[in-house]
């Protein structure tokens, strides 16, 4: 039976290679063994990169600098191999078999645990998170909340003394997040462990955490607040809510319902299934309509086709059945059919975010990325830059303009694909979980923008789970289910 770990960290920051500023400085902080910990801050304070020096997995002087010390009981955390279990933001990053069954056995194999011990640990692992799906399943035909739950089923069967988890609920539907915070109780309950979350919708696991720690960021380096959930969101919240922590009972600022009704119709969608593996569609029978000036929501569970749906509608996978048709007012004349469309012509009519942000990454720095979709277009060098500057503005990424796209926070990441998508201004938006990693402020304005476009006639298709955006937006609804 494992013990929960102590944790110190004691002046501890840390600096990408290609970065001038640190992405965390000045973090001084003791964790007991078995406390449960709840990390918050602003997008960008650095919660996922003391994370990731936490877990020990940041790398060596090749990729980045550090300073100050983490010990986890005594030791440093580098030495401490296999007592820390982190799941990412992204969990396509922690797949690595092609079988669910075998992927969530690699932890223990690494570690050395008896081979008799290991298929009992995966199959409790599995039904503790709530992924029901047999031990062959290949990884690949999971969906993004389902990967999630899996890399979770990993750390849970490696029953390490400290569990990092990073937005583990961030892609999962509304029971699913339920579900994987009581598995994580149970987990605790079984094999008690040290815990620190970081979330930034707090209140899933305010009854399952007993301290709430806050990190500044770069105008505040190091914790600026730390204590019982009472005591700093009780004491800090409105300060804290201001700071773009999302704090129960201050919400972030909406904007006004649409002032007109939706204008024409410029997608259409008839007797639709969607599929990512030929001859296996995941969702069927979809009628739907995608109206200027109006926010289309895809809503359901987990595996119900909603990313895939929005990838067909995009142009970018075929339909299994059916079809996707654009009107006249969006074709412009090349044809009915976007999956028939070339990448030049797909860029002004409909843009797409996809749900894993590095999945579009293509250039070295954050204003090259944004200058894509211009460049290609043939736009001169005075209207490029005039374009990627505003959108730097506006995206609050101006001061990470020279900085490498994967080196951003997650939210940040979000937020440059989104820029990326405006930069060559599509009549239709479709956009897979914008909301995924945004503090209470980013958020705000991240539905606003998504308000401004919808206002001035641009059609926005929002595949999410984060109800909270589809009533801030006067979203009409529509909902997927499993097997559909």
């Amino acid at each position: 039976m494992t013990h929960p770990a102590r944790v110190e960290v004691r002046g501890w920051g840390w600096r990408h290679a290609t970065r001038n500023a640190w992405a965390v400085r000045g973090v001084d902080l003791m964790i007991t063994p078995g406390e449960r910990v709840l990390l918050l801050g602003a997008s960008g304070a650095g919660k996922s990169t003391l994370l990731h020096g936490l877990a020990g997995v940041l790398g060596g002087a090749d990729e980045g600098e550090v300073e100050g010390e983490i010990l986890l009981d005594g030791a440093p955390v580098a030495a401490q191999r296999g007592r820390a279990g982190l799941v990412l933001q992204d969990p396509d990053s922690q797949v690595i078999l092609a079988r669910v069954g075998d992927d969530v056995a690699f932890g223990c194999e690494n570690l050395g645990v008896p081979r008799e011990q290991i298929w009992p640990r995966v199959e409790g692992a599995l039904t503790a998170v709530g992924l029901d799906v047999p031990r062959d399943r290949p990884t690949k035909a999971l969906s993004g909340g389902q990967k999630q739950r899996l890399a979770l089923a990993g750390v849970v069967a490696m029953q390490p003394g400290l569990v990092l988890l990073d937005e583990p609920t961030a892609n999962l539907d509304p029971d699913g997040v339920t579900e994987v915070r009581d598995a994580v109780a149970a987990m605790l309950r079984s094999h008690p462990a040290t815990l620190v979350v970081v979330e930034h919708r707090v209140d899933v696991w305010l009854p399952l955490v007993d301290r709430v720690v806050v990190l500044g960021g770069p105008d505040a380096p190091g914790v600026v607040a730390d204590g019982t959930p009472e005591q700093v969101l009780g004491a800090l919240g409105e300060t804290l809510a201001l700071a773009g922590v999302w704090v129960p009972g201050h919400p972030p600022v909406a904007p006004d319902p649409p002032g007109a009704a939706p204008g024409e119709i410029l997608l259409t969608a008839r007797a639709l299934a969607v599929q990512r593996v030929a001859g296996h569609p995941v969702a069927t029978g979809i009628d739907l309509e995608v109206r200027a000036g109006e926010v289309l929501a895809v809503t359901g569970p987990n595996g119900a086709g909603k990313s895939t749906l929005g990838l067909t509608l995009a142009g970018l996978l075929a339909p299994a059945a059916g079809e996707v048709v654009a009107t006249s007012a969006l074709q412009g004349g090349i044809g009915p059919h976007p999956i028939r469309w070339s990448s030049r012509e797909l860029l002004t009519r409909i843009g797409t975010v996809f749900q894993d942000p590095e999945h579009q990454f293509l250039a070295r720095t954050v204003r090259a990325e944004l200058e894509i979709g211009p460049t290609a277009l043939g736009l001169a060098e005075p209207e490029i830059a005039a374009t990627v500057d505003g959108l730097l503005e506006q995206m609050r990424l101006t001061r990470l303009a020279a900085a490498n796209p994967y080196t951003l926070s997650g939210g940040e990441k979000r937020r440059l694909t989104v820029a990326s998508m405006l930069a060559t201004a599509p009549r239709v938006l479709v956009l897979d979980e914008p909301t995924f990693g945004q503090d209470a402020t980013t958020w705000s304005q991240l539905i606003a923008l998504l308000a401004e476009l919808r206002d001035v006639g641009s059609a926005v298709v929002v595949i999410t789970h984060d109800l909270d955006a589809v009533r801030a937006l006067h979203a009409r609804e529509v909902r997927l289910g499993v097997g559909q």
